[in-house]
């Protein structure tokens, strides 16, 4: 599988053109970095934080709601502010989603991304930052992630476009 082709045909973007330079990468980097910390700072890499978060008729752990308020106010604020910029910095153009329906496929998609967030404990940020410690159980985790995500492109992406 050449994972160029499966990343351009999931998300629209040809990897490594001449548009990512490394002025272009840095702030991508930079943000990463900074998500990751955050990740780890405030324990959402814990799988049972989530699980405690859900568990609302048991002891419920409010952490998760903490984290998500506070991301959500720091995105109300910035995205306000970038958006009043002409264009981005880096960027010919601000690529935002044109869709804004709800269709079949997307509320597929978020069942399936509820229950396995629900059942692990990890959804793909988390799960990517704590691999760092090669825990085992996260690692495989990690691998039947990756490997939802190729079985995705092979049965539904694959040949779109081409």
């Amino acid at each position: 599988v050449d994972y160029r082709i499966c990343h351009q045909a999931c998300h629209g973007v040809a990897l490594m053109d001449k548009s990512h330079s490394v002025v272009r990468l840095a702030p991508v980097l930079l943000s990463g970095l900074l998500f990751g910390l955050g990740l780890t700072v405030s324990g959402m890499i814990n799988p049972a934080k989530v699980i405690g978060f859900l568990d609302i008729a048991g002891q419920w752990d409010p952490t998760l709601l903490i984290v998500m308020g506070a991301g959500l106010a720091v995105t109300m604020v910035s995205f306000r502010l970038v958006m009043k910029q002409g264009r981005p910095l880096l960027e010919e153009m601000f690529h935002l989603p044109s869709k804004k329906d709800l269709d079949a496929r997307l509320i597929l998609g978020a069942v399936l991304f509820g229950v396995g967030w629900g059942l692990a404990g990890f959804c793909p940020g988390p799960a990517l930052t704590a691999v760092v410690f090669l825990d085992s159980s996260v690692v495989l985790f990690v691998a039947a992630m990756v490997g939802g995500m190729l079985l995705h492109f092979v049965l539904l992406e694959h040949g779109k476009g081409q």
